[in-house]
C-alpha cells in the first residue's frame, strides 16, 4: 500500500470515529432553530434524553476501538447492537423534529465496519433510508396519503442511490485489494530477484577464487611440463656433448661438440627465460587486456619472424583480472606451440567483446595437426590444447580447435565477460 492509500485509510478512518458527532450536532443547531417555543416539557425532556443518550452511546462505542479511537473494526453481533441502539436514537430524535435525520444519516457511513453479513448491512441501510427519507416527507408522523407517496418515493429514491454508492464502493475496494495484492507479488519477485542476483554475485566470487587456486597449479604443472621438455633436455644435450668432448684426442671433433653444447646452452637459457617471463601476466600490470595482447603479439612475431597481427572489435571494456589473466594465458600458451610447431608465415590473433562475453579467437597458417595422434602425454598434460580448454573453463568459458594436417590450426575461447571490480 502507497503513503497516498495509507492516508486517505487514515482520513476515512477518522471521518467514521467523529462524523455521528459532528451529523448529531449539524442536527442540533437547525432543530433548536426550528423549535415550537410551546411545546410540552416532557417533549424538551425526551429530545435532550435522547441527545445525551447518543453522545454516551458515540463515547462508549468509539473508547473501545481495538488500538485506539482511529483504528478500523470488524462487523461483530456488538456491532449490530450498536448500530441498532443508534438507529433507535436517530429515529426517536427524528420523530420530535426532522433535523435530527442528519444524525440517522450516519447509518449510510458504517453499516459494513458494524454489522455481518450482506443481508442484514442491507437491512441496516434500508433502516436509514426509512428514517431519512421520512424526515425528507415533512417529518413523522405523516398527516396525509400525499406525504405518504413522497415518503415511498423518497425511500425508493434513497436506496437507489444507496445501491449505486454500494456497488461503487465494492469495485473501489476490491480494485486496492487487487492493487495491494499485485504490490505485494511485486515485492515477493523483487526480493527473489535480488536474493538470486546475490546468491549469483557469492557463485561467481567463488568461481573466481577457485579459479585463481587452479591457476596457481597449473601454472606449476605448466612449468614442470616446460622444464621437462625443454631446459632439462636441453641440459641433457649438454652433457652428452660435453661428455664426447672429454672422451675424444680429436680436437676437431671436440670443437664441433663444444659449438653443439653451446648452441643447447644458449637454448636453454633462451627457454629459462621465456618460462620466467610467463610465470606471472606483469603485462596486465600497467595495461589493460588489449594493449598486453597487442604487445604480446607483437614481440612474439619479432622473436620469430612470423607475420602476427592483432584486432580488437568491440567496445573493448575493463576485464576483471582473473579473465584477463586466463586469456593472456591462452594466447602465450597457444603462440608457444605455434613456434615449436607449427612453421607458420602468418597468425592472427582477434579479441572480440560481445555484450556478455569475450571471445578470442587465434588462427596461423602453420602445417595443422590431428588432434587425435597427438601423444598422450600433450593430450593428457597440464599444457597444451587440454591446459588451454582447462583455463577457459575454469571461468566458465570453452576452448574449440579447428585443425587437420596441411592447412593450418584455429583456436577460439569464449568466456563471460566480467566486469573488473
Amino acid at each position: 500500500m502507497t503513503v497516498v492509500d495509507t492516508h486517505i485509510e487514515r482520513r476515512w478512518d477518522q471521518f467514521h470515529t467523529w462524523g455521528p458527532y459532528g451529523l448529531l450536532g449539524i442536527g442540533l443547531v437547525p432543530a433548536l432553530a426550528t423549535a415550537d417555543p410551546h411545546a410540552s416539557p416532557a417533549k424538551w425532556y425526551t429530545a435532550w434524553a435522547l441527545f445525551g443518550a447518543a453522545i454516551v452511546l458515540q463515547l462508549s462505542w468509539h473508547s473501545t476501538r481495538p488500538g485506539g479511537p482511529d483504528c478500523r473494526r470488524k462487523p461483530s453481533r456488538t456491532g449490530t447492537v450498536y448500530y441498532t441502539v443508534r438507529w433507535a436514537l436517530a429515529f426517536a430524535l427524528t420523530w420530535i423534529n426532522p433535523f435530527f435525520a442528519f444524525y440517522a444519516a450516519a447509518g449510510y457511513m458504517d453499516a459494513d465496519e458494524t454489522i455481518p453479513g450482506r443481508r442484514w448491512q442491507r437491512l441496516g441501510l434500508l433502516a436509514s433510508a426509512v428514517t431519512v427519507a421520512g424526515a425528507q416527507a415533512g417529518g413523522m408522523p405523516f398527516g396525509s396519503g400525499a406525504q405518504w407517496a413522497v415518503f415511498g418515493a423518497l425511500l425508493v429514491a434513497n436506496s437507489g442511490l444507496q445501491m449505486v454508492v454500494a456497488h461503487l464502493t465494492e469495485q473501489e475496494m476490491q480494485r486496492a485489494r487487487e492493487r495491494t495484492a499485485t504490490i505485494a507479488e511485486l515485492e515477493r519477485t523483487n526480493a527473489a530477484l535480488q536474493q538470486a542476483l546475490d546468491e549469483n554475485a557469492a557463485l561467481h566470487a567463488q568461481l573466481l577464487v577457485q579459479a585463481r587456486e587452479a591457476g596457481v597449479a597449473d601454472e606449476r604443472r605448466r612449468l614442470a611440463a616446460e622444464i621437462h621438455d625443454t631446459i632439462a633436455q636441453g641440459l641433457t644435450g649438454i652433457i652428452a656433448q660435453l661428455q664426447v668432448v672429454a672422451n675424444t684426442p680429436d680436437r676437431d671433433q671436440a670443437r664441433e661438440h663444444t659449438d653443439r653444447a653451446m648452441d643447447l646452452a644458449r637454448h636453454s637459457l633462451g627457454e629459462a627465460r621465456r618460462s620466467v617471463h610467463n610465470l606471472a601476466p606483469v603485462e596486465l600490470a600497467d595495461a589493460g587486456l588489449p594493449e598486453a595482447l597487442k604487445k604480446t603479439v607483437a614481440e612474439w612475431g619479432e622473436r620469430t619472424g612470423v607475420r602476427a597481427e592483432f584486432t580488437v572489435t568491440g567496445t573493448a571494456e575493463q576485464l576483471h583480472e582473473e579473465v584477463s589473466a586466463t586469456l593472456l594465458r591462452i594466447v602465450q600458451e597457444a603462440l608457444s606451440n605455434t613456434a615449436r610447431h607449427a612453421r607458420a608465415s602468418r597468425l592472427g590473433v582477434t579479441l572480440s567483446f560481445l555484450g556478455d562475453e569475450v571471445i578470442l579467437d587465434i588462427r596461423d597458417d602453420g602445417t595443422g595437426f590431428d588432434p587425435l595422434a597427438l601423444p598422450a602425454r600433450t593430450r593428457s598434460g597440464g599444457f597444451g590444447l587440454d591446459g588451454m580448454r582447462a583455463r577457459a573453463e575454469r571461468i566458465a568459458g570453452s576452448l574449440t580447435v579447428e585443425t587437420e594436417p596441411g592447412h593450418g590450426t584455429a583456436l577460439s575461447a569464449r568466456v563471460p565477460l566480467v566486469r573488473h571490480e
